[in-house]
């Protein structure tokens, strides 16, 4: 059996400062649009939990949902535009 002091050297090697790092940034600011998108459905969802859905708050979360595909479907066709280099 091996002691943990044998690991210790390599699980501590990299001290986590606790920040993100520029790139994870990034990655966060590019899908903030379906972040914000999911945020809203999520409130109208909530809003409809402890009352009977009518025809408007019907209409009001297919919008909402419609508003996160159309995020996400921005965040795939741009995410498959840097991976081919931008050439199609």
């Amino acid at each position: 059996m091996r002691s943990i002091a044998a690991l210790q050297a390599v699980v501590t090697a990299i001290p986590f400062d606790g920040e993100p790092t520029d790139a994870e940034l990034d990655a966060i600011e590019q899908e903030m649009p379906l972040i914000l998108a999911e945020v809203d459905l999520l409130g109208v969802e909530i809003s409809l939990l402890d009352r009977p859905v009518t025809e408007l708050d019907e209409r009001r979360l297919r919008r909402h949902r419609n508003r996160v595909l159309a995020a996400l479907r921005d965040l795939t066709n741009r995410a498959g535009v840097a991976l081919s280099g931008g050439a199609a």
